[in-house]
């Protein structure tokens, strides 16, 4: 069973996410610390945030390296400073590469309920596909786009004049409380995948 204990969350905007991890382990019965913020971008909230708690920044841009490879080297060379058990990509928006994936688990949040409507529109497809429940997953990220295994999902209803802002208002809410929920309990309980299934707790290491 693994640990989550060491967080290093990744953003790209306000780092609405990232601050609920940070109010959530400031106690320390949560289980989980978030050691460092890193970002693809400067001058964010995500950063301030992170400033504010008093929590390390890093920032690693794309357009800084002659390549995509070079650029996911350097990331990863970031984040290992950090020595994390889980990174979380909370809003970041680049697809992450093989040097970190193959190195560390890392906790992605997708605002549909896969499989169904993965990618950048997850919201906006799902209500032009005219669902009733849509929700968000909590998922460990793999190479493909929302396609690693799924750890949690909680649904949201659709509402009758629901536009893609109102509702992605409502999923992000409960996003935000699945993913401290989720990493909590995989930091005090540890976790395994068996396949594509992420169970948490009920095993011995």
């Amino acid at each position: 069973m693994s640990k989550a204990g060491r967080l290093v969350v990744l953003v790209s905007g306000s780092g609405t996410n990232l601050q609920a991890l940070l109010d959530a382990s400031a106690d320390p019965a949560y289980g989980a610390c978030v050691v460092a913020v890193g970002a693809d971008r400067d001058g964010i909230e995500g950063l301030a945030r992170a400033e504010r708690a008093q929590v390390p920044t890093f920032v690693e841009k794309l357009r800084d390296h002659p390549s995509r490879a070079v650029w996911d080297e350097a990331l990863a060379a970031r984040i290992a400073e950090y020595k994390p058990d889980l990174v979380v990509s909370a809003g970041f928006m680049k697809i992450l590469g093989a040097p970190t994936l193959e190195a560390y688990p890392v906790l992605n949040t997708h605002p549909a309920l896969l499989p169904s409507f993965p990618g950048a529109h997850g919201v906006r497809d799902a209500l032009a596909h005219g669902v009733k429940v849509t929700g968000c997953t909590v998922m460990l990220a793999d190479a493909g786009v929302d396609t690693g295994p799924i750890v949690a999902q909680e649904t949201v209803k659709v509402l009758d004049g629901d536009d893609e802002a109102t509702l992605h208002e409502r999923i992000k809410t409960v996003e935000r409380e699945l993913l401290v929920d989720i990493v909590g309990r995989m930091a005090r309980e540890g976790w395994a995948v068996n396949g594509r299934t992420v169970i948490i707790g009920g095993a011995r290491d």
